[in-house]
């Protein structure tokens, strides 16, 4: 038995549930008895163990699972009999003694339900939606970075196949062995010695300091200068000191990078070495990593529009549960990271806000859906798969790793459906062509 629905907030609500503790205590013997033809215990047969050690041993077990059934139950029965969404789970508490009715057990379920709310007019709201081309400049650099992926070292001054490099002095581009110490008030410190070291000037992989007084030195000649460690610098115990470093220049190369010819673009997988495919290839590739990511920032600008447009109170507890497991991820990804996360706290509060945005994203995209028939049909499922296999050596094989798993199509599935909201908001709002540059679409990443 179940009493009305009492409001306690926007979206939280109590019922009490009240059923004979008869019921309970029948229920109890029943499923003891049950147990009882397989208990054990010292000095009795397996089945022959006295029905009072049994309740003994399970009764508050059997009991506690009798409650939590009969509870989970009512409460199943009375939220459908209210038509009641409930958000999350309920918080079971036994009722006090004055709300409780004699020979029955009360308990108060207090919960949340799913916010009523409907997505209106979308007219008014802005969408940018990001265009970017790829042009004969993209595809120049993206063959430069390729060919520098391919770069061979020579040593410079020394003729070969490929000519000397030039006068041998450290110049940017060349790669420099050296052997270096360094010291902090004439005393050598930890990590400031290395033999054989090699690194490529202009790379920034050293401090300005370090690179400026290697350049111009040829191979067998030493140098000594004061270094200046940030106050920032990694390492602790040098942060914000000065040094004195040594260096001895042992090896200078300089940097040959492969020609754009057939043998290049074999390389990259052209049997036949035709340039025009190989630019036409990379250009296709460009084109498909443009397009996605186009996509996403315009998916975003929508997700934004639509938050911004439709306002309702979001059950705490879809927020408090999301945000439990965006903490979880963010351990999990930091310990794949090679992190040690074990004691490191991550207090799902940190994850409020972003919690906050999925959960009413979530249920605004859901009616969305729901309102306008905005499902992910098979054909578009098997597009979308299709596309993503269409960048892969075996196409086919990709297609079947997709359809043999569940839970890897019912991703595609919930991507075709997002893009399906987007392409629906994009048709009913107002729209802003944004050009973007391709470096900044792509991070500088191109660069």
């Amino acid at each position: 038995m179940a009493t009305a629905v009492e409001t306690l907030d926007k979206l939280e609500r109590r019922i009490t549930i009240s059923f004979p503790i008869s019921e309970v205590q029948s229920e109890v013997e029943k499923r003891l008895k049950v147990r009882a033809r397989t208990a054990k215990a010292p000095g009795f047969r397996p089945g022959k163990v006295p029905m009072k050690m049994v309740a003994a041993q399970y009764g508050y077990q059997v009991e506690t699972e009798v409650l939590n059934d009969k509870v989970g139950q009512a409460f199943s029965v009375a939220a459908n009999e209210n038509k009641l969404r409930v958000a999350g789970y309920p918080k079971i508490e036994p009722k006090n003694a004055e709300g409780a009715v004699e020979g029955s057990l009360s308990f108060d379920a207090t919960f949340e339900i799913y916010p009523e709310f409907v997505v209106g007019d979308l007219s008014a709201a802005e969408v940018e939606q990001v265009k970017t081309e790829v042009s004969d400049a993209e595809i120049d650099k993206t063959i430069d970075i390729l060919r520098k992926q391919r770069v061979h070292f020579h040593t410079k001054g020394e003729q070969g196949a490929h000519g000397d490099g030039g006068e041998p002095v450290a110049q940017n581009g060349d790669r420099a062995t050296l052997d270096f110490v360094g010291k902090i008030d004439g005393v050598e410190f930890a990590g400031g010695k290395a033999d054989d070291f090699a690194f490529v000037l202009g790379e920034g992989r050293m401090l300005p300091e370090f690179e400026a007084a290697t350049l111009g030195l040829k191979s067998g000649e030493s140098k000594t200068f004061p270094l200046a460690f940030p106050e920032d610098y990694h390492g602790k115990d040098v942060a914000g000191k000065t040094a004195e470093f040594t260096i001895t220049l042992k090896k200078l190369e300089w940097a040959h990078l492969p020609e754009v010819d057939a043998e290049f673009a074999k390389s990259l997988g052209v049997e036949d070495g035709d340039l025009a495919k190989m630019r036409a290839d990379i250009k296709e590739n460009l084109e498909r990593e443009v397009k996605g990511r186009v996509k996403a920032k315009t998916k975003d600008s929508v997700m934004d529009a639509l938050v911004k447009a439709v306002e309702f109170d979001v059950p705490k507890a879809l927020v408090e549960q999301d945000g439990q497991r965006l903490a979880e991820m963010t351990r999990q990804d930091m310990a794949q990271r090679g992190m040690n996360v074990k004691d490191v706290p991550f207090p799902p509060e940190l994850f409020t806000a972003q919690a906050e945005r999925r959960v009413r994203l979530g249920l605004i995209l859901a009616e969305l859906v729901k309102a306008n028939n905005l499902q992910a049909t098979p054909e578009q499922i098997k597009a979308q798969v299709e596309d993503f296999a269409q960048s892969y050596e075996d196409p086919q094989q990709v297609v079947k790793y997709y359809y043999s798993d569940r839970n890897r199509l019912a991703e595609v599935e919930a991507l075709v459906l997002e893009e399906n909201v987007v392409n629906y908001v994009l048709g009913k709002s107002k729209v802003t062509d944004k050009v973007l540059p391709f470096d900044e679409l792509m991070g500088n990443n191109a660069q």
